[in-house]
């Protein structure tokens, strides 16, 4: 039993009071998203592909597109009153495409396509990474990266043919660096276009080749690469560094250098956004008390003033003490700091005295009461503090 075919424009995603523009648009999404060049070897994305394919090439010519409102898929079956499906040649991408302009630029780099041929291509992007530490993070360095490279090879000037000689026209495609072959599918006899096997799709071939590249026509070294790392890189975000990259073919530009930035972790700080978050443990007495600590941050120490009944937990802000923004230095985030109050442990006799009557006091105490209603709190803090201090 047949595959019942969806709706064209259930396919496409489209109402059947869509437009060209907007017919055009949602085929270029859905060939851009199941390309077999961008799914290698994923068969349900081809045949995505092939069915969207099928939908645009019905629904963005208007003889067609008035046949299949009229009479369906039945419109261009065998002795349907379109006359048959086999006049359309749907496989043959390269007209199709050729509306677009240059619809797969980003599937394929540098604007390059299927139909390239022997046009001028921008080459492969490479990528690296660079680990740098939290500090450098924070305000900003340089590193020297060292990375093998290809360069034009002199002898042959990226010919890639014997010096005296030049490569010739391939005699499989004629120069035009793609050859088309007819295969039988389930829509009859069919067209596809694929890249030359014999030149690579440069539409030459190289008799002689350059004794110095092999007939590549690059020569590779190590070399060194100065890399600016913005202040404020977060882990994992990458610098492009233009014109650095594989160099481009039919004389195309070079691709570009994308560097990975891995920060390495800092044993106080913890950075979430532009913000950074640390803990400061602080003694009881100041927490009781309150008092002055110094607290480090991505700028040196600074002083904070403690305000007294402090509570172990407490959260802190430090305004401007963050991160620096990548797009502008001079903002930045705020460092949140966490107090934690330190419980003092192998207390004297006299401390251990002092935080009884602190007990008293405060009326903590369940097996002490204060005689007579007098209170003691008179100089006890005093008390409390030296006493604690002397440990």
């Amino acid at each position: 039993m047949a595959e019942t075919k969806r709706d064209y424009y259930e396919v496409l995603g489209v109402d059947k009071s869509a437009d060209e523009a907007a017919i055009k648009s949602a085929y270029r999404k859905l060939a851009k998203k199941y390309h077999p060049d961008a799914n290698p070897g994923d068969k349900e994305a081809e045949q995505k592909f092939k069915e969207a394919s099928e939908a645009y090439a019905i629904l963005s010519d208007a003889d067609k597109r008035r046949k299949y409102d009229q009479f369906g898929h039945a419109a261009f079956e065998q002795g349907g009153a379109g006359g048959g499906f086999g006049d359309f040649d749907f496989s043959n991408m390269g007209d199709i495409f050729g509306d677009f302009g240059d619809i797969f630029g980003d599937l394929f780099g540098g604007g390059r396509s299927r139909r390239a041929g022997n046009r001028p291509m921008q080459g492969a992007n490479l990528r690296t990474s660079v680990r740098i530490t939290f500090d450098e993070s924070v305000k900003g360095c340089e590193k020297e990266l060292e990375l093998t490279l290809k360069d034009e090879c002199e002898s042959c000037h990226g010919s890639g043919a014997k010096p005296g000689t030049s490569p010739q026209t391939c005699p499989k495609c004629d120069g035009k660096g793609q050859v088309v072959y007819t295969q039988q599918s389930l829509f009859g006899m069919v067209q596809n276009v694929r890249p030359c096997p014999e030149c690579g799709g440069t539409g030459k071939v190289i008799k002689e080749k350059c004794p110095d590249c092999h007939g590549s026509g690059y020569i590779a070294s190590k070399k060194k690469i100065s890399v600016t790392v913005p202040a404020g890189i977060d882990n994992g975000q990458s610098i492009r560094i233009r014109g650095k990259g594989e160099p481009g073919v039919n004389g195309g530009p070079r691709g570009d250098l994308l560097v990975e930035v891995i920060v390495s972790r800092h044993p106080q700080f913890q950075r979430q956004d532009m913000d950074i978050y640390s803990t400061v443990p602080i003694s009881f007495p100041v927490a009781v008390l309150g008092g002055t600590i110094r607290i480090k941050t991505v700028d040196g120490e600074v002083e904070y003033d403690v305000k007294a009944g402090t509570q172990t937990d407490t959260r802190v802000r430090l305004r401007g003490k963050g991160m620096p923004s990548l797009r502008n230095k001079n903002v930045r985030g705020d460092h949140y700091v966490t107090l934690v109050v330190e419980v003092p442990t192998g207390l004297s006799h006299a401390a251990k005295e002092a935080l009884k009557e602190y007990d008293l006091e405060s009326g903590n105490s369940l097996n002490q009461k204060i005689e007579g209603g007098k209170s003691r709190k008179k100089g006890f803090i005093n008390k409390l503090k030296e006493s604690l201090e002397d440990q």
